[in-house]
């Protein structure tokens, strides 16, 4: 992990039970651990206080897009230009990879509007087959609305906590369109250009979808 890393903490709240989810950066690393900014609440988009001594799960993604974990102790606030919290640095056989080469892909169908980056076609909403922190599938009205090759823009309304939605922009690259036995067309795409914070808001949506599905599993 290196100075300017963006990473996102899960801490759940002693008294309510509640998880709370938040993003911060890296902004120093000394011998105890890292040196974060405080983190900001990714619901409220306000900065949050978190206790001293709070137990947190920590993830962040590397340069090879592998997608890391692991658990940390708030330490102690820090004197800084800027206000910051130390948080503990595990044994590196403590962090955990979560993924390897590709990013996770869940199922889900997720409101999106496609646009055409050169007018070629009159946007369009639709809704996805399956999504992850590289890329998405989407069902089109008409297989020969895109070209595979092509870039287009894509808006994605990301649902999190049931509660709140992400809006989101990229830019992605068409690189499979297949049609099923029901007539129905599906366009598969590449982020070309994206965000690192809403491409880390896609992976936590992703791990939460898959959390849920293993939750399900054990009822």
């Amino acid at each position: 992990m290196k100075i300017g890393t963006l990473i996102h903490i899960e801490y759940e709240d002693n008294q309510s039970s509640e998880v709370r989810k938040y993003r911060c950066k890296i902004i120093e690393k000394n011998n105890q651990g890292l040196i974060i900014d405080y983190p900001i609440n990714v619901n409220t988009n306000k900065t949050s206080f978190l206790p001293i001594g709070s137990t947190i799960l920590v993830t962040y993604v590397s340069k090879d897009k592998a997608v890391y974990q692991f658990r940390s102790i708030i330490l102690e606030r820090v004197n800084m230009k800027i206000p910051a919290l130390l948080i503990k640095l595990p044994e590196k056989k403590k962090i955990k990879r979560i993924q390897r080469r590709e990013f996770v892909r869940v199922e889900s169908a997720i409101d999106v509007a496609i646009h055409s980056l050169t007018k070629k076609f009159v946007p369009f909403t639709t809704v996805t087959e399956d999504i992850s922190g590289g890329g998405l599938s989407f069902i089109i009205p008409e297989r020969d609305i895109l070209t595979i090759g092509e870039y287009i823009q894509v808006f994605i309304v990301l649902p999190m906590n049931n509660i709140d939605s992400y809006y989101i922009s990229v830019e992605a690259k068409v690189v499979f369109i297949k049609s099923l036995k029901s007539n129905i067309n599906i366009t598969s795409v590449k982020f070309t250009k994206i965000t690192k914070i809403d491409q880390q808001l896609i992976i936590r949506y992703c791990f939460e979808k898959q959390r849920q599905a293993r939750q399900k599993e054990l009822q």
